[in-house]
Formats: structure tokens, sequence, C-alpha cells
């Protein structure tokens, strides 16, 4: 870094700076000028953040600024703006990708406050880059819940979106996601990306109950991408499918209702019947 420009300050206002996911080498030189010029870094974690200040030499003051930060805070962070340069940096890779700070962008700009953003690293797009799977449309739908049947319910909002979806997951919870994808979305091809620019980055494609019966005989380890592929394409704007399938269901048995509606709409027929199931049973 020039330490002409390192010297320079930065004009006042709100910097977004994407840090690395894993690899500290994929700081960008930007990134890196912006953090050595501003005067105050606001972040989730203090101690993450430190540790990537300290790997570039640099000493600022470090603002705990997460998802438990209220009001007061983001008021004080947005009036120091009007003449402080502040950069807002996440535990890794973009900010508001799956983290705290649109209220915080939102607030600068009601505020009039000058807002830039600098891209970088981005594990939703890591992830989708080495998977193979079809990537000239993708859905990213953040983490996965972690009940039962609030992940059933994430993962059939995206049955009939006819693009790849991308989640985020930990470890722990992978192979119960993995045995969810297989009852939902059935016949779908799901890749597990995983520790992403580190020495020991896999990213595995398959089926879903492949990927978790390999996942329960070789427990992961680190944070996780999950993607899966695209179905069939999803029934035309306006159409209910609970609707379709009850109509269905009032001269039809289940499966045959399923099929019905598979054809009518282009709906995953395995996904549809255990749905009517579920209607029948309700």
């Amino acid at each position: 870094m020039d330490a002409g420009v390192a010297h320079q300050p930065l004009r006042p206002g709100l910097y977004i700076v994407a840090t690395p996911i894993g690899n500290l080498g994929d700081i960008t030189v930007r990134a890196a000028e912006t953090l050595a010029r501003c005067d105050a870094v606001a972040c989730e974690d203090t101690r993450v953040t430190g540790k990537l200040m300290k790997h570039l030499g640099l000493s600022k003051p470090l603002r705990r600024y997460d998802d438990h930060a209220g009001a007061a805070e983001r008021e004080r962070l947005v009036a120091d703006m009007h003449d402080q340069a502040i950069a807002l940096v996440s535990d890794a890779g973009t900010p508001l990708v799956s983290d705290p700070g649109y209220r915080l962008v939102r607030a600068a700009r009601a505020a009039g406050i000058a807002v830039t953003a600098l891209p970088g690293a981005c594990a939703a797009i890591a992830g989708l880059t080495l998977s193979g799977l079809p990537n000239d449309r993708f859905l990213f739908a953040g983490f996965l819940p972690n009940k039962d049947k609030a992940r059933r319910e994430a993962l059939e909002a995206v049955a009939g979106i006819d693009a790849t979806a991308i989640f985020y997951e930990t470890a722990p919870r992978l192979v119960k996601s993995l045995d969810a994808i297989a009852a939902v979305l059935p016949g779908r091809e799901v890749s597990v990306a995983r520790e992403l620019t580190k020495l020991h980055e896999e990213c595995r494609t398959g089926s879903a109950p492949d990927l978790a019966r390999h996942y329960a005989a070789h427990p992961p380890k680190g944070e996780i991408v999950l993607l899966i592929g695209p179905g069939a394409a999803g029934p035309p704007p306006g159409q209910d499918i609970d609707a379709l399938l009850r109509e269905a269901l009032a001269s039809a048995k289940p499966s045959q209702a399923a099929a019905q509606v598979a054809r009518a709409t282009g709906h995953d027929r395995k996904a549809l019947y255990a749905r009517a199931l579920e209607l029948r049973g309700a």
C-alpha cells in the first residue's frame, strides 16, 4: 500500500467493506486502503475484525455493530458519519449478505450520508461458482431454519422457483437439511461447498440422499454453503397449489390428485403427493 495514499483522509460517509471469508490474502487493495484511511470501523465482533486489522498492520477504533445493536447506536454512527469516514465490515465476506447492516445503510441514506460499496469475497457466490449448478438464475435465501417444520416450509417456498437456491448452513445441521431436501425436493441436484478459500476447501455435488450418507459417515467441519439445483418450472403466477390439490382431491385419490396437478403445473409429483397426503389428513 502506498504510504501517501494511506495517510490521505477519506471523505465522510459510510463505506461497506467486504472482507475475506477464509484466506486473508483475499482482501482487496481498495478494501485495505479504505480500512487504513477511515476514522473508525463498525463490526460484528471486535475480536474477529481485530485479527484482520492486525494482519494488515492497522489500528483503528472498532465499534461493535451486530444483530443486537439498537437504534441508539445506529443514530450515533450516522451522526458521526457527517464528519467521519466509517467503514462497515462483517466477520467474513460482504456486509449485508445474511449479516446485519441494512438498517444502518437505510438510516445513512435517509440522513443524506454518502454510501460507498467496496465489493469482494462472498461465500454464496464462491459456492455457486464451484458447484457447477446452473448459475444463470439463482436465489440466495440465507440460513435454513433450525426447526424441522420451518425448514420444510423454507424448502417448499423455493420448490417452484426455476433457479439454483443458495442457503447457508452449519456443520451440525447439514445432514438434517440434506434429509429434508431429499423429502421435499426429491431428484434435485445438490452441492455442499465448505471451508471455502481455506486449505481444506471442498465442494461435493450429487443427490441429497447420497450427500446425507457421506456426511453422516464423515461429519463436516466449517461453514457451509448448501446449493439446490432448479427443478421443473413452477406454476404460472396466481396459481395456488394447495387450492388445485384440494380441488383434485374432491374426486381423486392423493396419488391421482398429485399426478393431475403435476401435469397442469410442472411441479414435482412426489412433492405434490406428500402435500396431498397432508391436506387429506388435515
